[in-house]
């Protein structure tokens, strides 16, 4: 996440992600699952820009941005208190006791109902702009309260780091990696609802082991990573939309290194060997597929700390 600070406003990127590995481990008995997952960031990002303002009110101003053109295979675009930039900042303001106001602009890139967590990468970096411009100065984690309660993903976008995550997703492990790989992203034209994924994820099999795939990142070793990605939300997903099948099977056919569903999809991504492989695949990608298309590197771990350049 990247923070530009202009006077008084905050413009802010936030990046999506890719589940590496996931697992679902059981059923809770607040209705969630247990997950263990591998999540990386990768080089598609929204746009916020947080003006403070003397009314006192929160409001949010949220499109597609310019030159995407139709914008039926990114998903819907929630407004109002069904974004979660607005219940972010309303449940911190209640939170905090500060009434003050704040006018967001949401420039949005990353798809919706894709598995790569846009909104709640949207969430974190507005608690992180109202903290910074209504002058809090609370800890991550103390924001990180009031992340988990909005989400499961937003805790993640914190770190700004490749990380394990567990319990519901809000218990994060940050790793070191410094793995900076190319990706082919696409996202079909219909979305999937992540609580009809998760309705049909089989628990009976064996667990599979994160270590392995992990051991991969932290060494940098492409190849193998490709080999041990993992997700057991896939053949659930498979059941609920004949997309993922059928991008399972265009990615057999095509020269990646590996690839999977991201999340509880729709999104599907493959790993490539350079950028010139990248533009490659996604060429024939779009050749053959409908959807929305995307070429992106992963952003390692050195991007940890929040880069932040006063502007005039």
């Amino acid at each position: 996440m990247y923070v530009l600070r202009r006077r008084t406003r905050l413009d802010i990127w936030a990046p999506a992600k890719l589940n590496l590995y996931l697992e679902v481990l059981d059923r809770r008995a607040d209705g969630f699952h247990e997950i263990e997952t591998l999540m990386v960031s990768v080089s598609l990002f929204d746009r916020l820009r947080l003006t403070p303002s003397d009314d006192g009110k929160i409001s949010l101003r949220c499109r597609w941005v310019s030159g995407y053109g139709e914008t039926s295979d990114l998903g819907d675009l929630p407004t109002g208190s069904d974004n979660l930039v607005m219940r972010a900042l309303d449940r911190l303001s209640e939170a905090s006791g500060v009434q003050r106001g704040l006018q967001v602009e949401l420039q949005k890139r990353i798809p919706t109902s894709a598995g790569l967590g846009g909104g709640s990468s949207d969430a974190a970096a507005a608690l992180i702009g109202a903290n910074r411009l209504w002058q809090l100065n609370w800890s991550r984690e103390r924001l990180t309260e009031i992340a988990a309660e909005l989400g499961s993903d937003v805790p993640y976008f914190f770190f700004g780091k490749p990380a394990v995550c567990r319990g519901r997703g809000e218990q994060i492990e940050p790793i070191e990696s410094e793995l900076k790989q190319h990706v082919v992203i696409i996202r079909p034209p219909e979305g999937l609802s992540t609580p009809a994924v998760y309705k049909q994820v089989d628990l009976s099999s064996p667990s599979n082991q994160i270590q392995p795939t992990l051991a991969c990142m932290q060494g940098r070793q492409v190849r193998d990573i490709s080999r041990r990605m993992f997700n057991r939300l896939q053949p659930a997903a498979i059941r609920v939309s004949p997309w993922i099948g059928r991008l399972q099977r265009e990615f057999d056919r095509l020269d990646v290194l590996g690839h999977q569903m991201s999340g509880s999809g729709s999104s599907y991504f493959g790993f490539c060997r350079s950028a010139r492989h990248a533009r490659r695949i996604s060429s024939m990608l779009r050749a053959r597929c409908p959807g929305r298309v995307f070429e992106v590197t992963t952003l390692p771990g050195s991007q940890r700390c929040i880069v932040e350049a006063s502007k005039n």
